[in-house]
């Protein structure tokens, strides 16, 4: 293990990437898909949270093997030292764009249901992996719809100076320039939603048609 003098500027040094026997392509040959990372962003009520588990049901009873990442959760657990300032919110991203990753080289489907309100974050986590592992999906949902949603009144809350860096009251959502899909989960239902990406991974090669 390294000691102290080991780490430099809040990085480990003398660390060296260790290549697995088993590869990605071996995993996802014997899994019968590719792995991927569906990163869905949105305001907070946007429907990102809905939409990831009804893609995972339906992934996973098409025989994919499939992960949520759910905001809320990782902030339980890998992230619970962070709170919402605007450089907690980058490490909370960078953190979880990692994460993914390796999920996807286990060759599984990874989905994330954050904000991930800064474009330069989401940019960075594409970075990460092979173009077209990284498949973003904009839930586009009018800021009154996610309001009316909202059942923990975390919008209300905010409005009234509650929540400090709210994101699209107190703090700014940069919408996705080129996403892969967007959907408006604001009016369209659940099922065509889930539809629409299904269509997606198959003409992209991810899950047999």
């Amino acid at each position: 293990m390294n000691d102290t003098s080991d780490v430099i500027a809040g990085k480990s040094s003398n660390t060296v990437w260790h290549e697995a026997t088993i590869t990605r392509p071996r995993r996802e040959q014997r899994n019968g898909h590719k792995g991927a990372i569906i990163w869905l962003t949105g305001l907070s009520g946007s429907g990102k949270s809905t939409l990831a588990h009804a893609l995972e049901d339906r992934l996973f009873a098409m025989g994919c093997n499939t992960y949520v990442c759910d905001g809320d959760n990782i902030r339980h657990g890998l992230c619970g030292d962070l709170g919402f300032s605007p450089q907690d919110r980058v490490e909370n991203i960078r953190r979880i764009g990692e994460v993914v990753k390796l999920f996807m080289d286990a060759g599984v489907i990874a989905m994330t249901a954050f904000i991930s309100p800064y474009r330069a974050d989401r940019d960075r986590a594409r970075k990460l992996v092979a173009p077209g592992d990284f498949i973003e999906v904009y839930c586009e949902c009018a800021i009154d719809v996610c309001e009316q949603r909202d059942a923990k009144g975390l919008y209300r809350r905010a409005r009234a100076g509650e929540i400090k860096e709210f994101t699209g009251i107190s703090a700014p959502y940069e919408e996705p320039e080129n996403p892969e899909l967007r959907i408006n989960s604001g009016t369209e239902p659940v099922a065509s939603c889930v539809q629409r990406i299904i269509d997606h991974l198959v003409a992209q090669g991810v899950v047999p048609a």
